[in-house]
């Protein structure tokens, strides 16, 4: 679906589908949302044997963010990492102090749900909320066990 997609989109803007596109594309769709930076991306492209450079993969990740098919995520690590945009299911992220793992945070911890109140004060007030970044961080369960031990 999302490559249907970004297919179109590029033939609506008269751009072209080029075979490095897709597969920057198809990692963060094989990789469900790893929360990739473009090194990453990049190494993971050379461990498949793809032919790509980094400038392609830095490129493409920003024309994607530009499309809107990948969200610029930064989780104060000093890189950008990307993930793909589901209208459908927003999410807010956990990020543990201790390992770095970094959690989906879905349903009643999505980010309307948590903030449901201060969104519609915001709105009663005239702002228009395009979006909303929620980040928690703290131990996640594994290392809060680790602590206590």
């Amino acid at each position: 679906m999302h490559v249907d997609s970004l297919k179109k989109e590029l033939k609506d803007r008269k751009c072209r589908m080029t075979p490095q596109r897709e597969q920057v594309l198809k990692v963060f769709i094989e990789t469900n949302s790893e929360h990739l930076g473009a090194e990453e991306v990049y190494r993971y492209l050379i461990s498949k044997k793809l032919n790509v450079s980094k400038a392609t993969v830095y490129r493409t990740i920003d024309l994607l963010v530009e499309l809107g098919f990948l969200r610029r995520l930064q989780f104060d690590e000093g890189v950008f990492r990307y993930e793909l945009i589901d209208k459908e299911e927003k999410h807010s992220h956990f990020i543990c102090t201790s390992c770095g793992k970094i959690y989906e945070l879905k349903g009643e911890l999505s980010p309307e749900n948590v903030m449901r109140e201060y969104l519609q004060l915001m709105s009663s007030k005239g702002y228009i909320i395009e979006e909303v970044d929620l980040k928690f961080r703290g131990l996640c369960p594994k290392c809060a066990k680790k602590r206590k031990k």
